[in-house]
């Protein structure tokens, strides 16, 4: 990766970029600038850049907007955004890289690295900075697989790997951690009722109180209920209309 083009409406976060990508990433030898959306998208075109350094709010448009200008997308991509909590956790989720201002050193350099990879799916981060997580990009150790949320049927932590059911049968191991999905889906429909188990609700069919208590799936997967979920599980349950 040699040629890097940082698109960013504000001259010192340009600067400072370009100073930290001298400093920290010497396999990039040529860096280029633009301020917008479309002096970027002619920059694009212009350079043939190995990897784009995108900021999302810009005077002219955001970085959605440049995308859709382009035929496609023949460059590694990373999102420059500022302190915006879901934004910052749909980036993660989406398995699209991306550097928090003002950008850490460190952090850049993963992300360059991280760069001679996959871009992971432009399309779910489109669908999911807005608002509700609609899709969610899975990254295995061999591909990103795109999925509906509401066609996962259960998670599984496996140590520090989660093993994804859909409804479709097929299961997805990932390469993150339960905690992390049980965060970003428990305003989703799912809940946590096993420390290794994370469940959506509307495949749920019945609670069996007896031996403990499990839950079984319409799949009929049956799901141990820890007994300090017990009570959370019920009360969930009984309000499902």
């Amino acid at each position: 990766m040699k040629t890097a083009l940082i698109i960013d409406d504000v001259e010192n976060a340009r600067i400072s970029l370009r100073k930290d990508l001298t400093d920290y990433c010497t396999e990039i030898e040529d860096i280029f600038e633009a301020d917008g959306v479309v002096s970027g998208a002619k920059a694009i075109k212009e350079h043939q850049p190995d990897i784009v350094f995108l900021d999302i709010h810009m005077g002219d448009g955001n970085g959605f907007d440049l995308l859709e200008l382009l035929p496609e997308i023949n460059f590694k991509l990373i999102f420059t955004t500022s302190s915006d909590e879901h934004a910052i956790q749909a980036f993660k989720f989406s398995a699209v890289d991306y550097l928090l201002k003002p950008v850490d050193p460190g952090e850049l350099q993963g992300a360059v690295k991280k760069a001679a990879g996959t871009n992971g799916s432009i399309e779910a981060l489109r669908k999911n900075i807005g608002g509700q997580i609609e899709r969610l990009a899975l990254n295995s150790q061999d591909k990103i697989k795109v999925v509906k949320v509401p066609e996962i049927v259960r998670c599984e932590s496996t140590g520090s790997y989660t093993l994804f059911f859909m409804s479709s049968g097929e299961q997805v191991l990932v390469t993150r951690t339960l905690k992390e999905y049980d965060a970003l889906l428990s305003a989703q429909g799912f809940i946590r009722v096993h420390q290794s188990h994370l469940v959506n609700l509307d495949y749920i069919q019945e609670f069996v109180k007896i031996d403990g208590g499990h839950l079984v799936l319409s799949n009929k997967a049956e799901i141990p209920v820890a007994s300090r979920k017990r009570s959370l599980v019920m009360k969930v349950l009984s309000e499902i209309e």
